[in-house]
């Protein structure tokens, strides 16, 4: 087991794009259906696989292109290190005051090594000043315990 790590910083606006934010529904519209649904599909399809956009479900960041993993750990507590120096990092930038506490930053790395260790995923986001927004997730792979049979995305 390890842990790959996802960073995506962009436009509130982009990010609110759902449609490319969720998998594609495993079966594809019946051939009868309207052009533009069949189209919508094929467009998702061909999209959510190589989008950068945060998935809405942390575990199919695994379906996304390895050269989007910021970092591979096997070790939960250096994922969550990780996790920490990008909080330090992003947080002056925090549209909240509350969310800058250093001891609610705190409070979530460590919440965050917790949930690794035991085989969970970890996904937070918040906004930041211009209407932005920050993605962060740790993603437990080999196998995700949500979702077994996504690949690793660096083949390992």
């Amino acid at each position: 087991m390890h842990h790959h790590a996802y960073l995506w910083a962009g436009p509130k606006d982009r990010f609110d794009q759902e449609a490319l934010r969720r998998p594609p529904h495993p079966d594809p519209p019946p051939a009868e259906s309207k052009p533009e649904v069949i189209l919508r599909y094929r467009e998702v399809a061909a999209g959510f696989p190589t989008s950068d956009l945060p998935p809405i479900e942390t575990a199919y960041w695994l379906v996304k292109p390895g050269s989007l993993v910021r970092g591979t750990w096997p070790d939960p507590d250096a994922a969550a290190a990780w996790l920490s120096d990008r909080l330090a990092e992003y947080a002056p930038r925090f549209a909240s005051e509350p969310e800058r506490s250093g001891t609610r930053l705190k409070a979530l790395v460590a919440s965050a090594a917790e949930r690794l260790g035991s085989g969970g995923d970890v996904s937070l986001g918040f906004y930041l000043e211009r209407p932005s927004y920050l993605s962060l997730a740790l993603v437990t792979c080999s196998p995700n315990h949500q979702v077994p049979a996504l690949p690793c995305p660096l083949g390992a």
